[in-house]
């Protein structure tokens, strides 16, 4: 029997059989022709379903392993790549083994292009393409589930709760250690979310995840056997910048943010279609683990991600914006004079910034400025 059968991949043997399924998928075929062709979709709402089952059978014919899905994936990142970023460019993969599995620890600031962005490098250069994590809550149409699973994803439960998440965490545990094992490159968050508010902090319970398939090793052992390698994710503009800063203001001035059912795959699929000019994908150094304690390992993959964070004008801007309008702590204040000092911004990153800036409603600016500011001030932390 498998016992990661209802959280990891789907295999080869099972590709035709969920294509199939897939392409019968009225709420599948409703999504796509509603993005392609929003204002058809909603007139001609039978027509732009035939449309699109016609061209995905197209697309898909003769598709039958996990493979040659990443294959046709590959080549929807190429067309995604040219039209939404300005350069996309990598560091630190000569650090890495072709023959060592790695799970890669990564900062989260995109759901589906973060670890679109390292699949891609890793794949251009050779190397296995990832298994990648996914929670639970972005799963809730059974199509959506489908398709990740179809591009190596494995689930994540998040909804669960007591003994069933004790249970399920170990389940998760096991699966990790199984890929790596297996010769399966992993893809994690550093912590559940995404960073909206720009700081790349790495939850300490994800380790203590990570580690508890072998619980009665010390937990550095435990994890020695994962070969963790920490990626920085740089984006010169997030694409959900505004987006977050929207959830950011409604918690701070209500309380809490209420999720639609639509707002994860807005986020998506903003973060997909959205600008987001220079890319920079940077590998870590595979971890050297001398202690059991799960805050100072959070610690040094911290360490890594922010020195690997490549700092681009709009993050100096934002920090001088919040400067000029006396909106940072005494300590922050201090810091930014100091960075700030002997930098000045070029005349077309400046008016790009005042474009971009201008479209954020006024409300929304100071956490809108302050999830760019943040990672110049978190890397002054470590200087």
């Amino acid at each position: 029997m498998d016992k990661f059968q209802e959280i990891r991949p789907y295999q080869d043997a099972e590709v035709a059989t969920v294509l199939a399924s897939l392409l019968r998928d009225s709420d599948m075929l409703d999504s796509i022709a509603h993005f392609y062709a929003p204002k058809l979709s909603r007139i001609l709402p039978f027509l732009t379903r035939r449309l699109a089952k016609y061209t995905l059978t197209k697309q898909l014919r003769g598709v039958d392993s996990i493979r040659a899905i990443q294959h046709v994936i590959a080549k929807y990142m190429d067309k995604m790549i040219e039209e939404t970023t300005t350069s996309l460019t990598h560091s630190g993969l000569e650090n890495l083994n072709p023959d060592r599995s790695y799970v890669f620890i990564c900062n989260h600031r995109d759901i589906a292009m973060d670890p679109a962005f390292v699949n891609y490098m890793l794949y251009h250069a050779g190397f296995e393409t990832l298994q990648i994590a996914i929670g639970d809550n972005l799963l809730k149409k059974p199509f959506v589930s489908d398709l990740m699973r179809l591009n190596k994803s494995f689930i994540v439960k998040r909804s669960v709760k007591g003994r069933e998440l004790l249970a399920s965490l170990r389940l998760l545990s096991e699966y990790i250690h199984h890929c790596i094992e297996t010769k399966n490159n992993v893809w994690i968050a550093q912590r559940e979310g995404r960073a909206k508010d720009g700081i790349d902090r790495t939850d300490p319970a994800l380790l203590k995840m990570l580690a508890i398939a072998h619980r009665k090793e010390p937990m550095r052992e435990s994890l020695a056997r994962l070969n963790i390698v920490p990626v920085t994710l740089s984006y010169q503009y997030d694409a959900c910048d505004t987006l977050k800063a929207q959830e950011l203001y409604i918690r701070a001035t209500e309380g809490e943010f209420q999720k639609d059912e639509g707002s994860d795959i807005r986020s998506i699929v903003t973060g997909m279609m959205g600008q987001k000019g220079a890319v920079h994908v940077a590998f870590g150094q595979e971890l050297a683990l001398d202690t059991d304690d799960p805050e100072m390992i959070a610690a040094s993959i911290d360490a890594q991600i922010l020195a690997n964070y490549r700092l681009q004008d709009i993050n100096y801007l934002s920090l001088q914006r919040l400067l000029e309008n006396d909106m940072l702590t005494e300590a922050e204040n201090l810091h930014a004079r100091r960075v700030l000092g002997n930098w000045q911004a070029n005349t077309a990153d400046l008016t790009a910034f005042e474009e971009r800036l201008d479209t954020v409603a006024a409300e929304l600016r100071g956490y809108w400025l302050r999830s760019y500011a943040n990672s110049v001030l978190l890397k002054g932390e470590t200087e």
